[in-house]
């Protein structure tokens, strides 16, 4: 029988390896479809120089020099056997990537200063539980980058301003940093809940593919908007002008109290890095965006 934590250390190795080094495939088809229809000829260079560098990085350099601080989403049946060895699995796979891929070190003690050196420490990685009815294990690794991070917002508004508020708050903010955060972006947006459910359903819209759109029209309705509105402000790549500011936009939400309304906005860079598998219980894995040749 298979050593259950092994499989699970190098299913996240992989899973770290390629969000480093490849796009998910729906993301890099919308940075192509982008540089095609785009009429700004610094934004098409801008755009074609991206998709160079993704040409480049699938020798194995990872696509940016920040390779993020490490994040994942664990979806975990409540019938898997092997949830004692999850947690242990991520931290060392992390440490290991980091070394081989190789990854960045970008886990710094916010007290005493210093970096760690292998992405690991005081709750880093960080990782998101979710325990669910079934007997296989989802994986999804998320290494998020400090640039788009950095203009990432919480927002907490009088319920009366309602949805024309919520997208004013979003559109404002995508304006006020402009290619700060290395544009185009893709927007995760968080509705209600509190000001730290807000922000949590806003950074998870970024795992959605970008051809989702929300079951519910009347959501669907505002990500196309907030999309479109925030593609004519011209912005464009980088940050130099141009059509494609944002990829996707993804709004999410909760209920929320009487008396607030937070808005979480999630702002992610070009380099959408992610990647997802599933292991069964009887520890056969799938790849679900960087699937195995062949596969």
């Amino acid at each position: 029988m298979q050593d259950p934590y092994q499989v699970i250390h190098d299913t996240t190795y992989r899973l770290l390896a390629k969000a480093a080094t490849e796009l998910p495939k729906d993301v890099k088809e919308a940075l192509k479809a982008a540089t095609k229809r785009e009429k700004n000829e610094t934004a098409k260079t801008q755009l074609s120089a991206i998709l160079t560098n993704l040409d480049i990085a699938k020798t194995g350099v990872p696509m940016c020099q920040d390779t993020g601080i490490i994040i994942f989403y664990v979806k975990v049946g409540d019938k898997f056997p092997y949830i004692g060895e999850i947690k242990k699995a991520l931290t060392k796979a992390t440490e290991k990537a980091t070394a081989e891929v190789p990854l960045r070190p970008n886990a710094v003690n916010p007290i005493v200063g210093g970096n760690s050196g292998n992405n690991t420490g005081i709750k880093i990685p960080w990782i998101n539980w979710d325990i669910v009815e079934g007997d296989s294990l989802e994986l999804i690794v998320f290494p998020k980058g400090g640039g788009s991070e950095n203009v990432s917002i919480v927002g907490m508004l009088k319920p009366g301003v309602g949805l024309k508020g919520v997208k004013k708050l979003v559109v404002d903010n995508a304006i006020s940093y402009m290619g700060a955060a290395c544009a185009p972006n893709i927007i995760g947006v968080g509705i209600g809940g509190g000001a730290d459910i807000a922000i949590k359903i806003a950074k998870e819209q970024l795992l959605r593919p970008l051809n989702d759109k929300h079951p519910e029209p009347e959501v669907a309705k505002i990500e196309e908007e907030l999309m479109e509105a925030i593609n004519t402000s011209g912005i464009g790549a980088m940050g130099l002008g141009g059509d494609t500011t944002v990829l996707g936009v993804k709004v999410g939400y909760a209920m929320r109290h009487p008396a607030s309304l937070p808005v979480g906005v999630a702002v992610q860079c070009w380099a959408a890095r992610h990647s997802k598998a599933i292991i069964s219980k009887d520890l056969k894995v799938t790849y679900v965006t960087h699937p195995l040749e062949g596969n």
